[in-house]
């Protein structure tokens, strides 16, 4: 039979026990709880892989050109017989070539960055003026609602009466349809390929839209 003393330190014992399984299961506190979830966040962040952001393009050129703001009178706000700094200006845009003209020479300022194929759009600036505008997009629209790719048929039937046909210089077969504007000294012409289509069209001032070679 065990003795008092030793019973005494028996219990003892059990109630130091007790207090360590109950101080065991209490819920953990509330802030150990958020630190935790805090740190497991981050870590499945760092795992994460990382997104790879595609760099920024360049529009292709034939977007840049629509809408194309041009019409019998010049291109936006900028009339034909302006000087070339208007131009730039109102493209708000690269323009390149013609910084080494000088005097009275011709030369052209072409959009940024150019097409894969033909050149898009040309301004002709002479004698320091914006004298016409060169088109060779299929996107763009003419003044009147002519398209690269039409018919010369078409064309007479958008233009009705207004359409005088001339020879093309080079292309056997080929023609130039030139379209007188409604008012003031414009004119619209289209190129055709023997085949009788819109292969390229300009607007501007004579006599610089009757130059077969641009500025050549």
């Amino acid at each position: 039979m065990p003795s008092r003393t030793t019973s005494r330190t028996l219990d003892a014992c059990l109630l130091t026990l007790a207090l360590v399984l109950a101080s065991c299961s209490q819920a953990p506190d509330s802030h150990a709880l958020d630190d935790a979830a805090t740190a497991d966040a981050e870590e499945s962040a760092l795992d994460e892989p990382v997104e790879e952001i595609p760099p920024a393009t360049v529009p292709d050129a034939a977007v840049a050109l629509a809408p194309l703001a041009v019409d019998f009178s010049g291109f936006g706000p900028v009339p034909f017989g302006s000087d070339a700094q208007a131009l730039r200006q109102a493209w708000d845009r690269p323009l390149e070539g013609g910084d080494e003209a000088t005097g009275d020479a011709c030369h052209y300022l072409l959009p940024q960055p150019r097409p894969a194929h033909g050149y898009g759009i040309g301004f002709m600036v002479e004698d320091g003026r914006f004298v016409r505008v060169d088109v060779d997009d299929p996107s763009a629209t003419a003044p009147g609602g002519g398209r690269i790719g039409m018919t010369a048929a078409e064309i007479a039937a958008l233009y009705p009466g207004r359409v005088e046909e001339r020879l093309h210089k080079y292309v056997e077969g080929g023609r130039y349809l030139r379209v007188a504007g409604d008012s003031g000294a414009a004119v619209l012409l289209f190129e055709t390929d023997a085949q009788g289509r819109v292969q390229e069209w300009r607007v501007g001032l004579p006599p610089q839209v009757d130059y077969v070679e641009g500025c050549s």
